[in-house]
Order: structure tokens, then sequence, then C-alpha cells
């Protein structure tokens, strides 16, 4: 009996391979039990497992020995004639990181290079380590490296061979020292040590490696050994017995049977030796030999002038989908794996290597509540305790920055020690109080300041002291990892805990919890490999050496719903196979199940994709064959647009509200009045529905906050100088200019665009208040105001805070309103869309300002405050103010009488040329949905 052979790939390779060791036992327990069976992974060996519990008809059975050959370790060898203690000891992974990382930053100094920062080198560390196990997983040395560059390219190359000298020289004198090992290293030494065992003892229990193919030279040498032993066999996935030899012999490492080929070349094996494993016809015979034809070597593709005849079901069961663009593919995707569910009994998978892919399709099972099965796993960063780690960290070197910090307190597992629902709430009245608009000062101090309230400021003294530790450790120049690491992990306890449970217990709890607290320990323990590093870059190392770990859940997935990576899916069984992005080699061992999907999208990020080369010849040899799919899988794209597609659309009204007139608003500002006019939906929402829009968190001060602070300073000069002014006015209002600026404004870039235009501000005003205090018997500063007017309702008040109000030497009043940006026009004035002055001038008619005696007035002035060469100008609102406040009064009484009238609905932008520019609103209204083109503003 030949000890290499194969399973044809039609047939569900570990169901199988099972049914043939079961049938081979003969009904023995014990002989099925001192089999051996060696497979490639330890998913691998899971599958196995459940393929004999599905035969056996869920009967106990006593398994036989499964071992994966991919994480070997001594529990797993059978030595009779060698001690595994022998073997030196693998190095801890993170250990090897941190320690290349420490020998990158040496050698950096050492070669007076630019020395990258310590997450950049745990960066670059992970790269030869990466580098390194691929030597070693092909049994190569670094002896012959300086040989690989021609001459001409001596002098760099020599760079690089110094760089590398941390592989080449210091780490094996390293692991000497330690009396340790590569993990890879260890491995091959493990599996030859194991070949050599069974060389002195052959085993006398059948053993059988299943669905490798030697990839790895010492994995090969162990087939070959297994092969050689009495009750050894070697059993493939999929070998092409068909091929012709000249296709045989012109296979190239991209084929899918290259790997075959090398592996019978090392057995020093004829291909027409292996032999079959089962009786069994392969059920999809046809659509492999079609598959052949299609990834035929390029050498022997004049054969394609002849295709063989394949019958017209040779493509039963095989469904392409081309999809627009990713989300389309991936909600089809998940729409027939959720189908297949439909099915008693029946399995599915999507088998791909596109993580963005794989991730957008758990996403939209979640709409039925499934959880597939990833065997990819999640990131731990991005698990609730691996993110709210991370986030901790972020926070704490940002100096509790408002993005950091709200990110981090809003996480699930902040309380800090108190009730979780008491601590968001604690939470939300920061943000409300100091995190909206512009920045406060640094740390916790300026939280406290820019707060004023007494709980909460107790509330961060206490966020700050249990940070302190931490804080003041990210801030050192050179601190050791492991110390940040305790203080990291001290503070994230603490911050964890509720009043129900201790930090430990939350944060540690649960899959994603245990493999953080792995993480963590691993960490502890081969932090001092690094030494000491500045405090500033522990964030951004923390965040690079979580990067590669994730976490797999063993619980909470549906059984029979599964996401596989090309190397996973090799071996499993699934009764819909829906391959995505794979290339010739992973494609050809999926193309064979019952039923199976091909998908692609046309287009990724808006650019068109082009199809994957075996695609390609799988169309030409179709074309030639006068072969199709099996129908059209389109319907599936269709069936999931309309999933969230409404059965039928209207468009809707603009909002027309009707509150009772008792509801409406009796008093307004002069400026409400104005946006009353424009858009009255906006007073409806802020005064009716008492909705005021949120500033935006960590918001850069702009076009208002600068308005504001020229206010504030003209207030400051004039109240100071209401009379005289000082001899040097224009330095005086700089110094107050300052002070206010000062208090504001924390961004240099910010000052740097914002103060020079303020000096140019002060220069112009100083003149103009020189060439004004002559005519002025006194000046009214920010000053408030009030109207009450007589309506159907009842008394409206009409307020007002005018920036101010000059009493003139004719005992007539200038109003001037200061504005930084565009005043409105004579023509918006006059036709009583910009009644804020004319309103102010009506008000100070009737002696609505205290302190200021009831005048006409005579001037309605716009200071345009603009900075540059000019500084400001001064423009009027109009050439006869007396009837400007008249219409303005008598505008607003009509005003007042249309919305006390309950049919008078609060419509939204009613006359759209007229809209204000800007507003709080717009969305609430639903704008976009209703307007018509040619709407302006904020939508």
């Amino acid at each position: 009996m030949t000890s290499v052979l194969t399973i044809a790939p039609g047939l569900a390779f570990v169901d199988t391979l099972a049914a043939t060791l079961l049938e081979e036992a003969g009904g023995d327990p014990l002989a099925l039990a001192e089999m051996e069976v060696l497979l490639p992974t330890r998913r691998a060996c899971r599958a196995m497992s459940d393929a004999f519990l599905r035969l056996s008809g869920g009967r106990p059975l006593l398994l036989p020995r499964l071992r994966p050959l991919g994480d070997m370790d001594e529990e797993e060898l059978e030595l009779s004639t060698a001690d595994p203690l022998d073997l030196p000891p693998a190095i801890n992974a993170t250990e090897r990181q941190l320690i290349l990382a420490r020998l990158i930053l040496s050698a950096a100094h050492a070669q007076g290079a630019h020395v990258p920062s310590p997450d950049q080198a745990v960066r670059l560390a992970a790269e030869l380590a990466r580098l390194l196990d691929a030597v070693q997983v092909e049994r190569l040395d670094f002896a012959a490296l300086a040989k690989l560059v021609p001459e001409d390219y001596a002098a760099h190359w020599q760079v690089t061979l110094d760089f590398l000298k941390i592989l080449t020289e210091a780490w094996p004198a390293l692991l000497a020292k330690r009396g340790e090992l590569d993990s890879e290293d260890r491995l091959n030494r493990m599996m030859a040590t194991q070949i050599e065992a069974w060389r002195a003892h052959p085993p006398s229990h059948p053993i059988i490696a299943a669905g490798s193919t030697g990839s790895r030279p010492a994995t090969a040498d162990l087939l070959a050994a297994v092969a050689s032993l009495p009750q050894g066999r070697v059993v493939l996935a999929g070998l092409d017995r068909a091929m012709d030899e000249e296709s045989w012999a012109a296979l190239d490492p991209a084929h899918p049977q290259f790997g075959f080929k090398a592996l019978l070349a090392r057995l020093r094996l004829e291909r027409g030796a292996v032999a079959s494993l089962t009786d069994d016809a392969d059920p999809r015979a046809d659509r492999v030999r079609l598959l052949a034809e299609a990834l035929r070597p390029a050498a022997t593709c004049e054969a394609w002038r002849d295709l063989p005849s394949l019958p017209q079901t040779v493509l039963e069961g095989v469904w392409r989908l081309d999809a627009p663009g990713p989300r389309e593919e991936a909600g089809a995707i998940a729409l027939m794996l959720r189908h297949e569910l439909d099915r008693p009994g029946h399995t599915a998978a999507l088998v791909t290597p596109d993580r963005a892919l794989a991730r957008r399709v758990a996403g939209e099972l979640e709409r039925w509540g499934i959880r597939i099965d990833d065997s990819a796993g999640c990131a731990l960063g991005l698990t609730e305790p691996g993110a709210f780690l991370r986030l901790i960290a972020e926070m704490v070197a940002e100096a509790f920055a408002p993005q950091a910090l709200l990110a981090c307190l809003k996480h699930p597992l902040a309380a800090g020690g108190m009730d979780a629902a008491a601590f968001r709430a604690l939470v939300r009245r920061l943000e409300r109080l100091a995190l909206r608009g512009p920045r406060p000062g640094p740390g916790v101090a300026g939280l406290r300041q820019a707060v004023k309230d007494i709980r909460l400021s107790q509330w961060l003294a206490d966020l700050e002291t249990m940070a302190a530790p931490f804080a003041d450790l990210l801030g050192q120049g050179a601190a050791a990892l492991a110390d940040l690491l305790r203080a990291h992990m001290e503070f994230a306890e603490w911050l964890a805990g509720d009043e129900a449970l201790p930090g430990p217990a939350r944060l540690w709890r649960g899959e994603a919890g245990e493999a953080a607290a792995r993480f963590a320990a691993d960490l502890a323990a081969a932090a001092p490999s690094l030494g000491e590093m500045a405090g500033r870059y522990y964030p951004s190392l923390f965040d690079e050496l979580m990067a590669g770990k994730v976490v797999r859940s063993a619980w909470d997935v549906h059984p029979r719903l599964h996401i596989w990576g090309p190397l996973e899916a090799r071996l499993q069984h699934a009764d819909l196979l829906i391959l995505g992005g794979l290339s010739a080699h992973d494609f050809a061992q999926g193309f064979a199940a019952p039923r199976v999907v091909l998908s692609r999208s046309a287009r990724v990020d808006g650019t068109p994709t082009v199809p994957s080369r075996w695609l390609m010849r799988l169309d030409a040899v179709m074309t030639g064959s006068g072969l199709a799919f099996d129908g059209d899988v389109g319907q599936w794209l269709d069936w999931h647009g309309m999933l969230d597609r409404p059965e039928s659309w209207v468009r809707p009204a603009p909002p027309s509200p009707r509150p009772p007139v008792s509801a409406r608003p009796r008093r307004l500002s002069v400026t409400e009045i104005e946006t009353w006019m424009r858009d009255p939906y906006a007073i409806y929402a802020k005064h009716i529905l008492n909705l005021k829009a949120l500033k935006p968190i960590d918001a850069d001060a702009g076009a208002a906050e600068y308005g504001s602070m020229v206010h504030a300073a003209l207030e400051a000069f004039l109240k100071a100088y209401p009379n005289a002014l000082p001899v040097q006015a224009e330095a005086r209002l700089l110094e107050i200019g300052e002070a206010v600026f000062a208090e504001s404004v924390t961004s240099p870039a910010l000052w740097a665009f914002w103060w020079p235009r303020f000096q140019s501000i002060a220069r112009w005003v100083a003149a103009r208040e020189a060439e004004r205090r002559g005519q002025l018997r006194s000046i009214h500063a920010e000053i408030g105001g009030a109207l009450e007017i007589a309506a159907p309702a009842g008394p409206f008040v009409v307020a007002a805070k005018a920036d101010r109000v000059d009493l003139l030497a004719d005992g007539t009043l200038a109003l001037i309103d200061y504005k930084t940006g565009q005043p409105p026009s004579v023509k918006e004035v006059a036709a009583g869309y910009a009644p804020q002055l004319p309103l102010e001038a009506a008000i100070a008619r009737h002696g609505g300002f205290a302190g200021v005696p009831a005048a006409e007035a005579s001037q309605l002035l716009y200071w345009r405050l603009k900075g540059g060469t000019e500084g400001g100008e001064e423009r009027s609102a109009g050439p006869d103010p007396f009837r400007l406040a008249a219409e303005a009064l008598a505008g607003l009484q009509a005003l007042v009488a249309v919305f006390d009238d309950p049919e008078t609905a609060y419509a939204a932008r009613p006359h759209p040329d007229h809209a204000p520019k800007y507003s709080d609103y717009l969305h609430l209204a639903r704008v976009r949905e209703w307007a018509s083109g040619g709407e302006d503003g904020e939508e």
C-alpha cells in the first residue's frame, strides 16, 4: 500500500479522512484511539474532531490523537531517545520585539544616524522579527547577505548591512547568552528531534499526516519521515493526478499544484504513484477539470485551442456576484449567509483575505442579531478593554484635552468608583460647561477653572489625584517602561471600578478582558528589556505593541456561519462557500465546494477594479467552451437594497408649526426680530421648543469669538474713558485689548492672525474717537434697553443691548453697531430685513435705555472693524434715521399682530432670498429634504 495518498477536491477533506479512519478501525474504539493524525493547524484539528462527531451520529468515541504541525510543543512530541528539555526554551515574542527595538536604538546612536522614536523602533523591530522568522522557516542564514548587491551599490548597501548586523551578529550572541531560541528555530529543531526519534524507534501505531503541502522545509522533512514509517501515511488535499506532464513540468510557484510538485520531489515520488484515499468518485470532477484548464500554465495555453468537452451542468451550483462596490458586495454576501440558515443543518462560510470585506459582512449580519464566527478574531485594541486602555493613555498624555477626555470618560468601562449613571451625568455636565467651544486651559487645573462648579471641581480633583503618578511619568524625559505600564494599569483599574465591582473585576472580565490581562502581564514581564524612554512616546508605543494582538471568541457566535481566511479554509467544509478577493491557490481550494459564489466589487473607493487573473482566465475558458454560470445572483444585490428602501416616499413639506398663542414668546431681542422675519421656525425651535445649539467640542475660536473680544475691548476702553481720551489713546486701547485677548486666545496661530488686525482697528478707533469726542455729551457702551408695545395677545417686549449710544451736542442720539464682518446694506435696512439699529432707535426714542434721555436718533452708524491697512470704516444705515425707526417699529407691531393669530405658522425660511446666512436649526427643519435648488447657507 502506497504511503502517499490524496483526497479529490470535490470531497469534504476532513469528513472523507474521518470516514476512512472509522472504516479502518472496524468498530474497535481502541484501534481508532491508537491512531495519530498530524494536521496543519489547531483549527484543522477542531474541524477533524467535529467530523468524527458528525459521522458517529453523536455516539461516544475515543478519538485519534490530533496534533497541529504548526504549533507543536513538548507535550505533543513522542520522544523515546531524546529529552525535549535538551532544547533551549523559546524567547517570549514581546520580549524579543522590545530587545530588538533596544538594539535598533543603540545601533542608530552608535552610527550617528537618525534615531527613531521608541514606537518607531518597536515597529521596525516587528519587521526585523518577521524577516528573522522568514529566514528561519526556510532554514536559511545570513552568510551570503553581503554578496546580494552589485559593487556599484556597495557603499549604500553597506549602510544596510551595518544595520542588519542587529540580526547577523548582535541577536545570535544575545540569544546564546540568554540560552534561548527563536520560536521558529525551535520549532524546526523540535520537528528534527521528532524525526530522529521516529527513525530510532519507529512507532507501532498508525500515523497520518494530512492536509499539509510541506511548504516549510522542516514540515516537508517531517512528512517524508511519516511516509517512510511502517504505518505512516501522508494524505494530500486535492492533488491533480490528471494534469498532463508538460503542464506539470511547467508549473510555477503561483500555481495551486506547485506545492504538491515540490513536496513529491522532496519525497522522491512520482505523481502517478499517489493513489486516492477512497474509492468514492469526485462528485464535481468536471468542475475540477474546468478549473485545471483555467489555471493551465502559460507555457501550455495553446491547448485552449482544443478545449475538452464538458457538460453544461459543470457549473451547476456556481454563481458569480459582481457588485458595484464593497458596501453592496458585503450586503449581498450577508444576505446569502442569512438565507442559508433557513436550510436546516446547512453551513455557510465567506472565505476572504480582505479584512475590510469581512468586517462589513459581520456588521451587516448584526441587523439580524447574528454574530458570525470570524477565524481572524477581533483586534485587541478594538475590543472594549483594549480601546479603554488606549484611550486612557491618550487622555493623560494629552493633558486631558477635550476630545481625548470625553472619548475616555464616555467609554462604557469608565466609572471612577461611582455609580455608572452618576458618573455619566458628571461627564455630560463637564462637557456642557467646559469642553464645548474653545479649549479651556491645559490639564485638570484648566478644566476646574472653566467649570466654576464645586462638585465638578472636586470630582476633577479626585481624577487628577488618581492620574497623577501616570501623568508624572508621561512628562518625564526618561522613564522605565515597566513603571509607565504599572502606573497605566493602576489608573485604569481605578477608573474602571464602580459601586458594585472593583476595577479589576470589570476591566479584565470576559474573553477580551482576559486577553487584555494576558497582554498586560506579558508586556510587564518583557518591559525591562527596553529600558528607559521619554514618557511622551508611551501611548504610541503601547498602541504599537497591542496592534498585533487579537481576540478570538469561543462563544456567542453562530455555529453554522463562518468567516475564514484562505489558510483556515483549506481543510474546512461548508454547504455554501462564498469566495471573495482570493488568489488562484486559495480559489482552487474552494471552487470544488458543493455550492460556490465568486464575489468581487467593480469599484473600490470610486476607482474601477480589475478582476483577478484567475477569474479572467476562467471567463476565457468558459467562453471558449460555451459555458455559463448557474444563473444570475444579481437579485441578491436588489434584495439587499430593498432592506433599507421604503415602500413609498413622500416629499416632505416645509415645517409649519402652529403652537398656541399662549406658548409663543412675548419678549425678543432686536437681533431675534431679524431672525423672526427671515426664519420664523428658528424662533419656534429656540423659544418654544427651548432648543439651544451646542458648540462643537474643542472648537477653534472663530469669527464670533473674535467679534466678542473686539466688542469687549472697546467696551472696557469706553467705560474707562467715557469723557476725555487719554494722551496715548491708541496705546491704552491696545493694552486693554491685549488683556482681553490673553484671557481667550490660547492658540499662537490665532493670536498671530488676530492681533495685527486688532492693532489696525485700535489705530482707526483712536483716530475716530479723537474726531467725535468734541461732538458728544456722553457715551454709553454695551447698554441694555427695552420697549413694550401693545399687541392683540397682550404686551410684547423688544429688548436690545446696544454696542454704543452717544448723546450728541444737539440733544439727538447716535447709535453705533460694531461689525467685524460685513454690515447690512442700506437697501436691506430700508426693506426691513436688518431692523436692529432702527429698532434700537425706536427704543431710545421712547426712553428705553436706562441713563439715556429719550430722544430721536439722528445717526444710525455701522463701524466696520475689518483690520487690514484701513483698520475700519463708518457706514450709515440710511439717510433718514427718523423714518427708519418709525417704519421699523410699525413693522414690528404688524409682525407681532400676525403671530398673535393662532393660525399663523412659524414657517421655515419663507423667503429663501432673504433667509439668514447661518442657522443652527437647518437640520431640524430638514431644509435639504424639501428645499428647491438655489438655497444657500449651512446645508
